[in-house]
Parts: C-alpha cells; structure tokens; sequence
C-alpha cells in the first residue's frame, strides 16, 4: 500500500489544487474528514509535506501572508509531471467522502500496481545512483531454488504495466540491461556502491518502440495495420495501443484500420488477443501468421 506520508502529500496537493487558498486550521478540518485521517496535522509536520512535495513533485505550496492561507504557486507543472498526475489521479478521494469506508460496497476500486513493497528503497537509490542488491524469484517455478536469484542491480528506471511495477536496470552479473518485476521482489538491499547513469539514457526513448516492458534491441520497427471492429474502434481511439497509432483516412461504419510503428513482441501479440474478435491483424504476414497460431491453439483447448 501507498505510505501515510505519500498518501497526505497526496491528499494535500489534490486538496490546495480543487479548493480555494487555505489556513492550516481549514486544510485540518477537512482533514479530520478524511477515511485516512490519523488526526490534525501539526504545523510542523505540514511545512515537511510542503517540502516533500516540492522535492518529489516539483510543485510548490506557497504562503499569502496577507491573508495567511496556502496555495498551489505553480499548478501547471503538472503538464509536465506525468508522475504526479498519475499519483494524483490513481490515489485521490474525492472532497466530502467523509462516509467512504460505509460505502465500500457501492464505491469500487482498481487494485493498486503490484510490487509496492519495496518501492521507496528503489526510488532512494535511484536518487542517489546507487546499486542494489535484490533477491529474487523467476517466474518459471516457485519451488525450485535453481530459479532464486540473488544479483546487484544499478537501478535506472520504473516503469507499470498491466498492473505491475517493473525496474529497469543494468544487472551486473549478465552484463545487460533487464527489467524485473517488483513484485518477484524476495528482499532488497541498498548498498554502498555507486554508479553512474549513462549520459545519453533516456527511459522514454528506451520503451518507445514497443507496448509493455520487454524490449530487444534486435527486433527491427515494424509497419503493423490492425482492422478494428464496432466499438472497439472508438476504444482504441479514446486509448491508443500505442503512441505510434495513426487512424486511416477512409472512412467504414463497420470498422476502422489503425497503424502502427513498433516492434513485435509477445507482450504486443497478448494485447492484440484480448481485444478477442474485435480485432484483425492486417499486416505484417508474420505477425498475423502468430495470431492465427495462438488462436489455433486456444481453439484446440476447447476441443
């Protein structure tokens, strides 16, 4: 779960952001409002959340002395703050849920990424360039102690998908750079050694050619052109597959054709199968040839 601290750092900017300028004494009021309140919040403690918040967000709570309240000074670094408005979006309860947890029945949420567990340490040595050390479990087979792992990881990146929370980093015993799920995560340790991020490392630029965390530098990017059917073309419109996508200028009331620059990876071809029946690989060959594979092979299931 998301910690007390991240969760008031939360709750304070959503609060400065959708409310006029306030004194402690109005922010502690609609505080005490709140399912996860633990009490007031003593003026000292506020200016440290004023501070963590400009740390890691880069956003500034500021003083009107005038008339003593506080406010939001710069609310549209959050254009450029894809992480806060993700925190701020994913974990926000909206103003006035006083009776949340009575309504927890009716109100019905997504569960968080998993692999929280050892997110802070991760993120402290991401800020200090330092290396970890990680035990961890390989999917193939939980009992088997040959898939234990114990390696030092110099962390570069987090990434969530599907739910899951993925590091990227260079792994020193394979010489490589891998992407690991947290949630594999046995026990982590932050050491001592430093590194160095490479100048010229961009995360973005890393996971711009394909959909999910797997990447291998030696698949080339490949034209692919899908065939949506009925609503699932407004879906795909409304949330792209992928940055690439670019819609055909035809028009067809029964499906529309959508492209893409990518590269083709298992994790594209799994979310090509869950759209089901409402999608049709055009092109490539090679990749419509691995669809009607898999989808033989889930008809075999059935037989």
């Amino acid at each position: 779960m998301i910690s007390k601290t991240y969760y008031r750092y939360i709750w304070l900017l959503d609060t400065l952001l959708t409310s006029h300028p306030l004194t402690i004494d109005e922010i502690n009021m609609l505080w005490e409002n709140c399912p996860a309140s633990d009490g007031p919040i003593p003026p000292r403690t506020f200016h440290e959340h004023r501070k963590g918040i400009k740390e890691m967000l880069g956003i500034d709570i500021e003083c009107d002395r005038s008339k003593n309240v506080y406010y939001v000074k710069n609310p549209e670094a959050l254009d450029k703050q894809k992480v806060a408005k993700w925190l701020l979006h994913k974990y926000s309860i909206p103003q006035g849920f006083a009776t949340f947890n009575s309504m927890k029945d009716r109100v019905l949420l997504e569960e968080i990424p998993l692999g929280t567990t050892f997110l802070n340490p991760i993120i402290e040595a991401m800020q200090k360039n330092v290396e970890l050390q990680v035990d961890y479990q390989r999917y193939e087979s939980e009992q088997e102690e040959e898939n234990l792992q114990e390696f030092h990881i110099q962390p570069y990146a987090l990434k969530v998908f599907n739910r899951r929370w993925y590091l990227l980093g260079y792994i020193k015993e394979k010489r490589a750079l891998r992407t690991i799920a947290l949630d594999r995560i046995l026990d982590l340790k932050i050491r001592r050694t430093s590194f160095e991020l490479p100048e010229d490392f961009d995360a973005r630029k890393y996971f711009a050619n394909v959909v999910g965390i797997f990447v291998n530098n030696d698949l080339p990017v490949t034209k692919v052109m899908i065939r949506a059917y009925g609503t699932q073309a407004e879906y795909l419109r409304s949330t792209p597959l992928h940055k690439s996508q670019s819609e055909g200028r035809s028009k067809y009331r029964e499906f529309a054709e959508f492209t893409y620059r990518l590269c083709i990876t298992p994790e594209l071809v799994s979310q090509l199968l869950a759209m089901g029946d409402k999608v049709e690989v055009l092109e490539p060959e090679e990749l419509r040839e691995e669809m009607k594979k898999r989808i033989y092979n889930m008809f075999n299931f059935y037989q």
